[in-house]
C-alpha cells in the first residue's frame, strides 16, 4: 500500500485519466486477474500476464488488437506524469517507438572476472517506463525476436530500429527495495486528517433484566438503559464519531435495529467491528474523545478501566481515548435522571 491504495493503482489512475490514452490495461499474474478486474470494474481491462516481462508483455500487445501506440509501463513507478505520458507518445508518433530514460549521474564501471572497465557516463542512460511503439511494430518483435530482453526498447533495437529516447523524470523511479518505498511514502501529500462527532441518548429502561454499560464496563446497582442493544450511549456516540470522520455513514446503517442479530448484543462489540471497517478503509484512529452527561452513576472512578476497554476494542493505546463526564446540572430529561446522553469527537488520519 501507498498512501491509501496499492501502488500500482497510482499508474493506473494516472493513465486512466490522461485525456491521450483510450484503454487502460493491467497485467497480472493469472491467479489475480478476477480479484483485480473486481477492483478497478470494467473500465480497466485486466488480462494474465506470462513467465517473463517479455511474455506478460506480449499477452497485452496481442490482446490490444484496436489499439495504434500502446505504452507498457512499470506499475511499480507510481509517480509517472502525465508530461511523460504525452512526450512519450509525441516521440512514437515521430519515429515509431520511444522510451524514458535518465541520465546516468554516477560513475559506471563495469567488472569482469580479472578486469574492471570505467564507462563514459556521458553515453549512458537508466531506462525508466513508459515505453512504447506503434502496435505493429511490437507485434513484429515479438513475431520475430524470441531472445528474452528485459524492457520494450531492447526488444526493438535487436530488430535494428532505434526507438526516440525521451528525457525521463527523477521521481519516476521503479519501487524495488524497502528504502524504494519508504522514499515514495515520503513524497506523497501531508497525509489526510478528519474529524467526527457523535452523540447518542437513551432512556433509562424498567426492565430489571437489562444490566448497565457505559464505556463497554458493567455498572451494577443501577437503572439500565433501554435499547435495541445493550444500549451503552457512551460507545454508541463513540461509533457514530468513528464512522462520521471516515464517512462510512452511522452506527444505524451498520447495525440497525430492525435485524434481530443486534438484539441484546454488546456494544463493544460494535466498536470493535467499526475499528475494523476504519482500518480496511485506510484510515487510523489518532484520538477518540467521549463525554458522558448524566445525573448518576458516577463513571469518573472507572474512567481508566472506560479508556482500556475502548482502547483494546480498537487495538489503539489507552493514551488515544479521553472519558469525561458531566451533569445536566438537574436541567431537562437527563437533569431528571429520565436518561444518559453522550457526545463523542474522533480524530483520524490515513495511512501510509
Amino acid at each position: 500500500m501507498l498512501g491509501n491504495k496499492p501502488v500500482w493503482k497510482w499508474s493506473v489512475d494516472t493513465f486512466f485519466t490522461h485525456p491521450e490514452i483510450e484503454r487502460v490495461m493491467l497485467v497480472t499474474s493469472p491467479d489475480k486477474v478476477d480479484q483485480l478486474s473486481a477492483l478497478v470494474g470494467p473500465d480497466v481491462l485486466v488480462i494474465a500476464g506470462g513467465e517473463t516481462r517479455q511474455a506478460s508483455s506480449k499477452n497485452a500487445v496481442m490482446a490490444a488488437v484496436h489499439a495504434d501506440i500502446l505504452l507498457i509501463h512499470d506499475a511499480a513507478r507510481p509517480f509517472v506524469s502525465p508530461e511523460i505520458i504525452s512526450k512519450t507518445i509525441t516521440a512514437i508518433k515521430r519515429s515509431g517507438a520511444a522510451g524514458v530514460a535518465m541520465a546516468v549521474v554516477d560513475t559506471i564501471k563495469e567488472i569482469g572476472p580479472n578486469s574492471i572497465k570505467t564507462l563514459n557516463r556521458a553515453d549512458l542512460v537508466a531506462m525508466q517506463t513508459p515505453q512504447g511503439a506503434r502496435r505493429a511494430l511490437l507485434v513484429q518483435a515479438h513475431e520475430s525476436v524470441s531472445t528474452d530482453f528485459t524492457d520494450e526498447m531492447a526488444h526493438i533495437e535487436a530488430m535494428g530500429v532505434h526507438p526516440e529516447i525521451v528525457e525521463g523524470e527523477s521521481a519516476n523511479f521503479k519501487i524495488t527495495s524497502p528504502e524504494d518505498l519508504s522514499r515514495a511514502r515520503a513524497m506523497l501529500p501531508y497525509p489526510e486528517t478528519r474529524t467526527g462527532i457523535g452523540y447518542d441518548i437513551h432512556p433509562f429502561s424498567d426492565d430489571p433484566s437489562r444490566k448497565l454499560f457505559l464505556g463497554g464496563v458493567h455498572f451494577p446497582d443501577h437503572a439500565a438503559l433501554d435499547g435495541h442493544s445493550d444500549a451503552d450511549v457512551l460507545l454508541h456516540a463513540g461509533c457514530d464519531a468513528l464512522l462520521g470522520a471516515a464517512g462510512l455513514g452511522d452506527i444505524g446503517q451498520h447495525f440497525p435495529n430492525t435485524d434481530a442479530q443486534w438484539e441484546g448484543c454488546p456494544s463493544i462489540t460494535f466498536l470493535t467491528q467499526v475499528g475494523i471497517l476504519l482500518k480496511d478503509n485506510g484510515w487510523r484512529i489518532v484520538n477518540l474523545d467521549m463525554t458522558l452527561v448524566a445525573e448518576s452513576p458516577k463513571v469518573m472512578r472507572r474512567a481508566e478501566e472506560i479508556r482500556t476497554a475502548v482502547a483494546n476494542a480498537l487495538s489503539i493505546s489507552p493514551a488515544r481515548v479521553s472519558v469525561k463526564a458531566t451533569t445536566n446540572e438537574k436541567l431537562g430529561s437527563i437533569g431528571r435522571s429520565e436518561g444518559i446522553a453522550a457526545l463523542a469527537v474522533a480524530t483520524i488520519v490515513e495511512v501510509r
